[in-house]
């Protein structure tokens, strides 16, 4: 014990000579200081304990709080899927719209147009039963009857025409189911095979589209 005093009086005598000498002096002193420092040191371990313990309970609170984020970002993920299906969907449905309505434009008087064709198809007829010799300045009333319905026909021609309606008169042609119904088929001679040498009734196709096939008769293999 004297030994440790008299390290402590050496250790303390350069800048307290005060503190030296009380211990010198009075050798419980000695006793307080080392039992204060022994107790700084406890302090020091305990606190240090202290904050250990508490950088572990921060480390479970960031784990859970990792778990929640990630969490978060698997929802984010799905919720942003779905919203680009929803997008994806909606511009469907605005283009399928779009088309509905540019077709019911186009085809909207399609049901107009087959009314009119049988009007156009009588007025062939007649221009057609009317006997061309017969259509001479002798006979004034039939030939202007006759010029009247050959205006008109034509008239109507043109005016399907700008609506898009087109006439199908497919005499030497291919036979195309999508275009032309068969009524017969029959041999001709100098003719080929599949092709149409007789149209009974003039087709019509409206903006592409077939609104009335044309009624022809086909050459088949004799």
């Amino acid at each position: 014990m004297a030994a440790v005093a008299q390290c402590v009086r050496g250790a303390l005598r350069p800048r307290y000579p005060l503190l030296s000498f009380s211990l010198r002096t009075s050798p419980r002193l000695l006793c307080v200081a080392t039992q204060q420092k022994n107790t700084g040191r406890n302090l020091e371990e305990d606190q240090s304990q202290s904050q250990n313990e508490q950088k572990v309970e921060p480390s479970s609170a960031e784990k859970m709080l990792t778990e929640e984020k990630a969490k978060l970002e698997e929802q984010l993920k799905d919720v942003t899927d779905k919203y680009k299906r929803a997008l994806a969907d909606a511009e469907n449905v605005r283009q399928r719209s779009q088309k509905l309505v540019e077709e019911a434009k186009l085809y909207g008087i399609q049901s107009f147009c087959k009314d009119l064709l049988e009007v156009a198809d009588i007025l062939e007829k007649a221009t057609e039963s009317v006997p061309k010799e017969e259509i001479k300045d002798e006979n004034p009333h039939l030939k202007s009857l006759y010029e009247g319905l050959v205006m008109t026909e034509v008239q109507i021609q043109k005016v399907f025409k700008k609506h898009g309606l087109l006439r199908l008169n497919p005499v030497g042609a291919k036979f195309d189911p999508y275009e032309h119904e068969a009524l017969f088929h029959a041999p001709v001679e100098g003719k080929e095979p599949g092709t149409i040498a007789l149209v009974s009734k003039i087709g019509y196709k409206l903006h592409g589209r077939t609104l009335r096939p044309a009624l022809v008769g086909v050459v088949k293999d004799a």
